[in-house]
């Protein structure tokens, strides 16, 4: 039986890694659960699943929910708590499913631990690949990504000599405003944003869909996963989400991987590595689907993008500072301080004030990660 902590239970992702853990309870023990602010949900799942530990956001929190938790599973909360969570359950798994780099902390833990990574949370390999991917190396933790385009990759590569790899073909929805202009998103609100036509998905990765962050952070996370420059990662507009990832040979030979859009698939692909077992998604029938599209990516429509690919290859703290100030931006978007091509405008000027250090240690990521969120939430 697999030992499992779930960070981020509450979320999305971290709710169907409970779905698929629940179908199969003879393989899976859930140890540990860390969570934000849904306590209700937090309850349930500890209720149903009876964890060792469970984590939440604050103290405060944490008394309101402790006469309700199951005998016998402890309560933590913050920070430390969810480092707890992440090293001290004695999981041999943990998933990793943090929404922004709240989950780098953890992460480093969880490998220090020696768990096995289910990776969900792209943020700690964009803010801080260098030192996440040292880490699992020296330590001979794997990094089993969760992301449906990472996974893709990754199973197009399973047995196949990496140093044949011509480049690496990551596919984009679009998100939800991919059939409007830029003159058209001037007055975008935030309900239309929050619209994927294909995932569902929690509020900050939907708005990054949307502005294309979210595909710039998986350019940077596959950079680090698959140790490949960014001249040979390309995305391209698939607006079906079927084809998931792509991976070209040098031979010319493209290899994919398809399926319905269900980050279940992924997820007990992670779980399971490297076996395949019976999943809950439904199957793909491609006489159904009928015309599969692509088309290349405009980087004047989509700037956040270009950003990205600019500050990976600039490299060091660039990265972390864009993702933090698109975390802020967001926050700020989501709370109607502003409008939605702000959140390009702030990034971009955020980028242009900060002066990179180029092989950071922590310190100096949680240094830029603070002054570049500060430094977005001040644009005006």
């Amino acid at each position: 039986m697999r030992k499992v902590a779930v960070l981020g239970s509450t979320g999305s992702i971290g709710t169907q890694t409970l779905d698929v853990v629940s179908r199969e309870p003879d393989g899976y023990e859930v140890v540990g659960l860390a969570a934000g602010s849904n306590a209700e949900l937090l309850l349930e799942q500890a209720r149903k699943f009876r964890p060792r530990l469970v984590s939440v956001a604050s103290r405060e929190l944490a008394e309101s929910i402790r006469p309700r938790l199951p005998e016998g599973t402890k309560l933590v909360y913050g920070e430390e708590g969810l480092i707890e969570v992440a090293a001290g359950t004695g999981a041999d798994y943990v998933v990793c499913a943090l929404v922004g780099s709240l989950g780098l902390t953890s992460t480093l833990a969880a490998i220090e631990a020696g768990s096995a990574i289910g990776l969900a949370n792209k943020e700690s390999l964009v803010t801080a690949g260098h030192l996440v991917m040292k880490k699992a190396a020296d330590k001979g933790v794997p990094i089993l990504p969760i992301d449906s385009e990472h996974s893709a990759i990754f199973q197009c590569l399973n047995g196949e000599n990496r140093k044949s790899i011509k480049r690496l073909l990551i596919t984009a929805s679009g998100g939800s405003f991919r059939d409007r202009t830029r003159d058209q998103l001037e007055n975008v609100t935030v309900e239309d944003a929050l619209k994927h036509p294909n995932w569902s998905m929690g509020a900050k990765i939907t708005i990054d869909s949307a502005t294309m962050v979210n595909k710039g952070l998986e350019v940077i996370e596959a950079h680090w996963l698959f140790g490949l420059p960014y001249d040979r990662i390309d995305v391209l507009l698939h607006p079906e989400s079927i084809v998931h990832s792509m991976v070209e040979f040098e031979d010319t030979s493209v290899m994919a991987q398809l399926g319905n859009p269900d980050m279940r698939v992924p997820i007990q692909y992670a779980l399971t590595y490297p076996e395949r077992r019976p999943s809950p998604a439904t199957p793909l029938d491609l006489a159904k689907a009928g015309t599969l599209h692509f088309r290349e990516m405009d980087f004047v429509r989509y700037p956040c993008l270009r950003m990205a690919y600019e500050a990976g290859r600039t490299g060091g703290t660039a990265t972390t500072a864009f993702n933090a100030a698109n975390e802020a931006a967001v926050a700020r978007f989501l709370r109607g301080e502003i409008p939605f091509l702000a959140i390009e405008s702030t990034i971009e000027r955020v980028l242009a004030k900060h002066s990179p250090v180029r092989t950071p240690d922590l310190t100096a990521i949680l240094e830029t990660d603070a002054w570049a969120r500060r430094e977005a939430a001040a644009v005006k």
